[in-house]
């Protein structure tokens, strides 16, 4: 029995080695079959959802502007939702946004340079965006630097509120508020200027009182400054059982706070609204700068709502101390119609001009583009009204023949601006500055701030001249030769007269001083006689103290680059198309200019001149 046992013992072991040593055992087939069956299928990739176009944002934000609130508070959506979460508001914003305080070269913001979108109307609600062509890579604030530090602000105008009282002189001013670095917040800033003693519950920053909205939007992440193209903020002004509140987009994620509404006459009074980015606040008195990296253009929208399609017309102001270190070029502002009627402008490093809503000049030897886009040429020698938008603004230029050389050419010598009560001139040969017929020595890098409010400003040969309108004067002081660039603080342009007038805006007419209107192509009569004499100033108008001995005079015939020498004018153009100038009408002119001033930084100009709309043909004999 014992042995039997031990036999069958043995099998068992026996067959389980055989099934362990067995290449495909019962046992493994089974469970690989199993595993087979039960095995899930491979997952399917997941689906990535690209973000929005910052055209679809824009959408998805106004809508949800449009959407109601369920009450006064705080709330948030996230693209593309089209309902609003109610959220905890955070505590309020203690961060000071100082209203402007005095000027600066080019940078935007601080009093001078910036534009507004203005209607006749009144706005109640505006929207500040950034447009296809924005590139920004980095930017850090200055006193610091502290990297990412910078402001999104929509601001009003100072307006007429009866939160003011009796105070003679006081006016309201009111700033919605993105603080990216320092408050994490969406909020509105409230100001009474000129306003003492302020009341309870205002804080004073004399001659003015402020305060802060008493409930913000919850915490917003810190955002990086290459996403700052996709970041809206608008401002809506109180409307019935609504207070004023603050929309604000940014990482897809929309965050809205209801303000206290201090100024329940805003809708009745909101007039111009500015949109730009700029440093986060004021600390210790100092106003900050959002300083970007080189290669940085903004690419600004400004869109209001006053109930009309009509395009805002343009303001050359600023109402904010805070600033950045862009500047405006040659891009002009563009009005545009429709649903949402906006202004659209450009600011980048390479700009180099202070804001402007229209621009005119008159360069080289002597080539014009109006303010409507006119490019013509205008060789006569005398002192002429360059330009004049009433009694406040004027602008005349002193042209001086290139005989014996040139005889059929002709430069600016001086220039001279009137802004109100002052009178500012620039000469050359010798260069000289004098202001209300006094000399002035002007430092290279300083500016000065006239009681009148006008501002001098110079940055090596470059001396700028600003009303507080905005309006403003570029002189650039070459070797021989002044290139001079006037800026409109208001558009339309249509008031403006002078050389770089244009008749109702018509960029194909050129019109005399008592309004006869010369349709282009003009006849070299109509142009060197009736023209030139209209415009021709007489001298008991003159804003020059300094005498002259030019003589006024015109050229025998026209002259243009096709009445150069061949190769001349080949070695000159060779010159102007490896600076890169283009355009076949600012080629010809850089042509001869290259060739006539014998100097190649009279290049310079044309690589960055102002558009041309039309251009008038050689005048006929």
């Amino acid at each position: 029995m014992l042995h039997i046992t031990r036999v069958l013992g043995l099998m068992v072991v026996a067959s389980l080695v055989s099934g362990l040593l067995s290449p495909f055992p019962a046992f493994a087939q089974a469970g690989a079959s199993r595993s087979a069956q039960q095995a899930p299928a491979p997952s399917p990739p997941p689906t990535i959802t690209p973000p929005p176009s910052p055209k679809d944002l824009l959408s998805w934000h106004k809508s949800m502007v449009a959407t109601p609130r369920p009450k006064k508070g705080c709330f948030t959506a996230t693209y593309p939702d089209t309902k609003w979460q109610e959220v905890l508001c955070g505590a309020p914003a203690t961060r000071f946004y100082q209203p402007k305080s005095g000027p600066r070269l080019f940078n935007v913001g601080d009093s001078f340079s910036d534009v507004m979108a203005q209607v006749t109307g009144h706005i109640s609600t505006a929207t500040g965006s950034f447009d296809p062509g924005t590139v920004v890579t980095s930017e850090q604030q200055v006193p610091g630097p502290i990297p990412n530090a910078y402001s999104l602000q929509l601001n009003t105008k100072p307006f007429t509120t009866k939160t003011c009282g009796s105070i003679s002189g006081c006016s309201g001013f009111e700033q919605f508020i993105f603080s990216n670095y320092f408050e994490h917040k969406a909020f509105m800033e409230y100001y009474l200027d000129n306003y003492s003693p302020c009341p309870k519950g205002w804080n004073t920053a004399a001659p003015n009182c402020w305060k802060n909205s008493s409930m913000s939007s919850m915490t917003v992440p810190l955002q990086t400054a290459n996403t700052l193209g996709t970041e809206i903020l608008t401002g809506a002004a109180a409307s019935g059982s609504e207070a004023d509140t603050v929309f604000l987009t940014a990482g897809g994620t929309m965050y809205t706070a209801s303000g206290d509404n201090p100024f329940p006459d805003l809708a009745n009074n909101w007039q111009a609204a500015e949109f730009n980015v700029f440093g986060d606040g004021t600390s210790s008195g100092t106003s900050s700068e959002a300083q970007f990296a080189t290669g940085t253009t903004i690419v600004v929208r400004t869109s209001v709502d006053s109930g009309t399609t009509s395009a805002p017309s343009c303001l050359a102001k600023s109402w904010t101390a805070e600033t950045n270190n862009l500047s405006f070029g040659t891009a002009p502002v563009t009005p545009t119609p429709g649903a949402s009627p906006a202004i659209v402008f450009t600011e980048s490093i390479a700009g180099g001009a202070p804001s402007a809503c229209a621009s005119a000049t008159s360069i080289g030897d002597t080539h014009l583009t109006t303010f409507d886009g006119l490019h013509y040429d205008f060789q006569a020698s005398g002192d002429f009204v360059l330009a004049e938008a009433g009694s406040d603004f004027i602008v005349q230029t002193r042209q001086e023949s290139g005989a014996p050389t040139w005889p059929l050419a002709s430069v600016n010598k001086a220039v001279a601006t009137q802004m109100g009560k002052t009178r500012v001139a620039i000469y050359i040969e010798p260069t000289r500055l004098t202001i209300d017929g006094q000399p002035n020595d002007l430092a290279d890098g300083k500016t000065l701030l006239l009681p009148t409010g006008v501002r001098l400003s110079r940055q090596g040969n470059l001396y700028v001249i600003t009303s507080q309108g905005g309006d403003s004067v570029q002189a650039v002081l070459n070797s021989t030769w002044i290139n001079v660039t006037v800026g409109l603080g208001q558009a339309p342009q249509t008031q403006a007269r002078g050389l770089l007038g244009s008749p109702n805006g018509n960029s194909n007419a050129l019109a005399t001083a008592n309004g006869t209107v010369l349709k282009i192509p003009v006849s070299f009569t109509d142009l060197y006689h009736s023209y030139t004499d209209s415009w021709l100033v007489q001298p008991n108008e003159s804003l020059f103290t300094d005498p002259t001995t030019i003589k006024p005079g015109i050229p025998d015939k026209p002259f243009y680059a096709s009445d150069l020498d061949p190769q001349v004018d080949a070695r000159s153009r060779a010159i102007c198309t490896a600076a890169g100038v283009t355009t076949p009408a600012l080629l010809d002119d850089c042509t001869l200019d290259t060739t006539v001033l014998n100097d190649e930084t009279a290049v310079r100009v044309f690589v960055r001149a102002l558009p041309i709309r039309a251009v008038m043909p050689r005048p006929a004999p």
